[in-house]
């Protein structure tokens, strides 16, 4: 069980390096830096030159950028890798749970077909030429890969004995993080993190010439290519300002679930710490993104916290929902 719990760890960090290079492939534009899936310009590397291309189909859909491929192809790297991982756990789940009746397995298969579809998404995300709606769900998968084996994490070797208190304001802190998660990614694929360039206000203006009858719209057919946005400034606008609110909202309830959690005192307390420093840290950043023009070790750094913030709110929730104080 020991060396299982392990293996959990180090697939846990793997995941949160896939994150983040999906963050960086995303912010650096590089997320069509190869034209094909799985391979790039039909190599498994990138190719050093043109004149390396065997298939010149390629470079008429994409002229070749190696280091954008090379972001791509990396992430694509330890994705793949990620995903042996995660199908490792479940076999391993699977036979542990044959001497240790209590040993999920549910969830190790759960996770497996949550990463299963992430590479479908990830395929489609080149193949559809950087979608919103699936560059978007991409991103809420890798975000329910690492929750989910944060969770494995957690629960492997242990009772399920649930508590009574605190667990729908949990499940409320949870869930408003991840629908502000979203808004993020929204905001990302549809170009719209520069909208507004200064705050609080945006475009000198409280409230802003917004189109939000093209903001929100998730399908907008095949064969149209989203790279650098296809949506007029008042939509982006829009999304952006929505964002905006998203993480007013994002503070004062998770905030007030960090302060209920610091106000038990305990584990409680040690839990709750993690959540409000994270989610000071991750306002900055977002702040920061605007006032400095989204430099991109800010905004990919804005990812990773988004993903440290999950699991700190993870951790405490699964101390308010099992009896582990």
């Amino acid at each position: 069980m020991t060396a299982y719990r392990t293996f959990l760890v180090v697939t846990l960090m793997l995941a949160f390096c896939v994150i983040v290079l999906g963050a960086y492939t995303r912010l650096s534009d590089a997320g069509l830096g190869c034209p094909d899936w799985p391979t790039c310009y039909g190599h498994l590397t990138v190719p050093d030159s043109p004149e390396a291309v065997e298939q010149q189909h390629y470079l008429e859909q994409r002229p070749l950028e190696p280091a954008k491929g090379w972001a791509e192809m990396i992430h694509r790297y330890f994705a793949g890798t990620l995903g042996v991982f995660i199908l490792v756990i479940a076999v391993w789940s699977w036979r542990l749970r044959r001497r240790h009746p209590d040993q999920p397995l549910v969830l190790p298969l759960v996770l497996l077909g949550v990463v299963l579809f992430q590479g479908l998404l990830g395929m489609w995300t080149v193949t559809l030429l950087l979608k919103p709606l699936v560059v978007m769900g991409h991103l809420l998968g890798g975000f329910a890969t690492l929750g989910l084996l944060f969770l494995l994490l957690r629960i492997t070797g242990k009772a399920l004995a649930f508590g009574p208190r605190g667990r729908t304001w949990a499940v409320i802190a949870l869930l408003v993080l991840v629908i502000q998660v979203a808004l993020g990614g929204w905001t990302s694929t549809n170009y719209a993190a520069l909208s507004c360039t200064d705050f609080p206000t945006c475009q000198g203006s409280w409230w802003s010439e917004m189109d939000f009858s093209e903001a929100f719209v998730m399908w907008r057919g095949l064969g149209i290519n989203y790279e650098y946005g296809v949506l007029e400034h008042p939509a982006r606008i829009a999304i952006h300002v929505t964002h905006r609110l998203g993480a007013l909202t994002t503070l004062l309830v998770v905030g007030g679930f960090a302060l209920y959690l610091l106000g038990r005192g305990g584990v409680a307390r040690r839990a709750g710490i993690p959540v409000l420093s994270l989610l000071v840290l991750q306002i900055g950043l977002g702040i920061g993104n605007v006032l400095l023009y989204l430099p991109l070790p800010v905004a990919v750094a804005h990812n990773a916290v988004a993903a440290l913030l999950l699991l700190s709110l993870i951790n405490a929730s699964d101390l308010l929902w099992r009896r582990h104080y």
